[in-house]
């Protein structure tokens, strides 16, 4: 099967990059996700060593910092058991969970930030579906649009003199 890519969304407030950096192996579990059409991607769609674009949503401009990786099957996510929990779902049980987690490993910090405002911009991106149907926390990306923005992100900072 090939490599799929994903773009993830984080708050890095909640949980941003500095988190997974700073996470054992830079490994996490990427979980909290309450939103079907994610959940079905999770749990049917993403594999280990897929790619992921890390995106913190939560800043001003929003944008990809970082790429990972998934690392191992998506599994019931066990934040919808604990009733104390944010994510706490009470038509959940481990029998038939409804929300699933995956693990992601921190690849490499991006050089830059690659923002929203320079997503729209650049020619090839402009069917992401970051642009059609931005409030997904996780979304498929294209090959191209993976090349296109790891390519913009490892792009070194242009010296003004």
């Amino acid at each position: 099967m090939a490599r799929a890519y994903w773009l993830v969304k984080s708050d890095p407030d909640t949980f941003g990059l500095a988190h997974l950096r700073a996470s054992p192996r830079r490994t996490t579990s990427w979980d909290g996700v309450r939103n079907y059409q994610a959940r079905s991607l999770i749990r049917d769609r993403m594999r280990e060593g897929d790619g992921v674009l890390f995106y913190h949503s939560g800043q001003r401009p929003p944008a990809v910092v970082a790429l990972a990786e998934v690392v191992g099957r998506a599994y019931p996510d066990t934040t919808q058991f604990e009733e104390t929990h944010a994510g706490y779902d009470p038509a959940s049980t481990p029998a038939h969970p409804r929300w699933y987690a995956i693990d992601v490993r921190l690849v490499e910090e991006l050089p830059r930030p690659v923002t929203l405002p320079e997503i729209r911009a650049t020619s090839g991106l402009e069917d992401m579906v970051l642009l059609k149907r931005g409030r997904l926390s996780v979304q498929p990306v294209t090959p191209a649009e993976w090349r296109t923005v790891v390519a913009l992100g490892r792009r070194r900072s242009e010296r003004r003199a």
